[in-house]
């Protein structure tokens, strides 16, 4: 009855934990919306409000691993928890736009450490068998996360300060996760007492033959410094290898550009602009919901690596059909950025309530007369959480453009009324409406790339950064990585629109299905197979240099 207890809680947890990732991500496409009429923001101003939750991700990532490898997965949760509240207070509290900017740092910075630790804690907590449902259930949470801020979004558009209301929100899930995690044991491997808690968490959870093992062959407790990832000690250095290579590919694949372009591919199979930023959003939404419930079933009976080379070369094929199509199809840049600073401006509200900003300039494509909306939000850890970086999508991530770029990538761009009461069909002028059937192709292939990573990037990557490292560095090791997840998501969407001008967004998308191909080559080679083998099974084969 107790393990049944334990194993529920954690599950609650990790839900919880993307819910609130994912929440967090989406909710400022909307909230910015009000803020920039509330607060009169420049694009300069939106641009610093946007990044701040990227700036407490990227410190948390780099500081969040001390914490949890020192002070245990459950007290870094708890932690976690309480800054988001006190960031949410901020957020529902101020009155100035540096209120805002500290309030969505905080903000930032919980979320991320949040993410790293429910990872860690959930697959050091649960048996070998289930490892890969429930921190996969991260990863769903994330986008029902997403999906919640957009339905949010679009309830409390037309509310006076209705941005209060979006921010406050989140309070709910972290009262409800801080809750949860008071009722599990204490962090199940922590370097000062191993055998007290790995009896209180894990070795209880496991079969009878994971136990009878454990107590015939101890496992035993090593301490590790930073430096360690990066040398020869229990091939620590190839460890650090497969996990840089994990997350960087799950960018460079370009998962968070891709998805840019969702609304624009909707339009041009018919869908008018309103139905397009949903369609975009929410069906992509609920397509990647779907795709992560596969990959939770399938992650601990075909495998990680299966599931990470089938989603790589599907991902690959579906951009590079997009690619090759969009030759033909061509598809339109971004409008400038237009900040709106008067009451005029409020005519966007009902616009477009559900997405009316693209909280990611630089991979948002669309202009927002035409329904862009946050479409990036919609991927995993990566996000993944991206970044996600967002990051995500990613887990999938909130990012600005550079100020140099600021005039050709607009966080805002408000519509020409003459436009917005159109009712001619959107590029109805435009040669590339005409090709039907391509467009019906990219369109699928846009499904395909998105289900792909749900599948394979998305959850696997962070559940593969779970396993392999020891106990002693896990937090810092999966934290170094998270820092660069963060990086590459910055570095591939702020290059997208100059990788355009350089040489055309055909063989953009051609590039990174080259780099999906590449990626399935290093998984062959470089990522082993984890499923129902212990953490100390997985590290000692590491450990062995094979």
């Amino acid at each position: 009855g107790r393990a049944l207890l334990v194993l529920l809680l954690s599950a609650t947890v990790s839900l919880l934990g993307g819910l609130i990732f994912g929440y967090e991500l989406g909710i400022i496409s909307g909230a910015l919306l009000q803020l920039q009429i509330d607060f009169h923001l420049s694009c300069s101003k939106q641009e610093v409000l946007v990044s701040a939750l990227l700036i407490g991700a990227l410190l948390a990532s780099l500081a969040g691993g001390i914490l949890i490898d020192h002070y245990g997965r459950r007290r870094a949760i708890l932690v976690s928890s309480l800054v988001l509240l006190a960031g949410s207070l901020i957020l529902i509290l101020t009155r100035s736009f540096t209120g805002l900017v500290i309030g969505r740092m905080t903000v930032g910075f919980s979320i991320s450490i949040s993410s790293m630790a429910c990872c860690i804690y959930v697959s050091e907590m649960v048996a070998a068998h289930q490892r890969g449902l429930l921190v996969s259930l991260y990863e769903a949470g994330i986008t029902l996360g997403i999906l919640l801020s957009y339905a949010l979004n679009y309830v409390f558009a037309d509310v006076d300060e209705g941005w209060r209301y979006m921010f406050g929100l989140a309070i709910a899930p972290a009262a409800m996760q801080f809750l949860s995690i008071l009722f599990l044991p204490v962090n199940p491997i922590k370097l000062s007492s191993w055998d007290s808690d790995c009896q209180k968490g894990l070795i209880e959870l496991q079969d009878t033959e994971n136990r009878a093992a454990a107590k015939q062959e101890p496992y035993k407790e090593k301490h590790y410094s930073f430096l360690d990832l990066f040398r020869t000690r229990d091939n620590m250095r190839r460890r650090t290898l497969v996990g840089l290579g994990l997350v960087l590919f799950q960018q460079f694949t370009g998962q968070p550009n891709v998805l840019g372009y969702a609304s624009k591919i909707f339009h041009s199979v018919g869908f008018q602009s309103n139905s397009s930023a949903i369609l975009a959003s929410v069906g992509l939404g609920l397509i990647k919901v779907v795709a992560t419930l596969v990959a939770m079933a399938f992650a601990d009976k075909a495998g990680r690596r299966v599931l990470l080379m089938a989603g790589c070369v599907v991902m690959a094929i579906s951009v590079t059909t997009i690619g090759l199509t969009s030759r033909v199809a061509s598809l339109a840049m971004p409008r400038d950025c237009k900040a709106a600073t008067d009451l005029n401006a409020s005519h966007s509200l009902t616009q477009h309530p559900l997405i009316p900003i693209s909280s990611q300039p630089a991979v948002s494509p669309t202009p927002p007369a035409l329904g862009a909306g946050k479409s990036q939000a919609v991927p995993g850890f990566a996000a993944t959480r991206s970044l996600t970086k967002v990051f995500a999508s990613t887990q999938s991530r909130e990012l600005f453009p550079s100020s140099s770029l600021i005039h050709k990538r607009g966080l805002v761009g408000q519509a020409k009324e003459g436009r917005v009461g159109s009712t001619d069909p959107p590029f109805g002028g435009d040669p590339w409406a005409e090709h039907t059937v391509l467009n019906w192709i990219m369109l699928l292939s846009m499904m395909a790339f998105v289900s792909a990573f749900s599948v394979g990037f998305g959850p696997m990557t962070w559940l593969v950064l779970s396993e392999i490292y020891p106990a002693g560095i896990r937090g810092r090791a999966f934290a170094f990585c998270n820092s660069f997840n963060w990086a590459a998501n910055l570095l591939i969407s702020l290059s997208f629109l100059d990788l355009i001008d350089a040489i055309g967004l055909s063989w953009v998308f051609l590039l990174y299905g080259l780099i999906g191909v590449m990626a399935v080559t290093f998984i062959y080679l470089f990522v082993p197979e984890t499923k129902g083998q212990s953490l100390e099974e997985i590290d000692q084969q590491f450990s062995r240099k094979r």
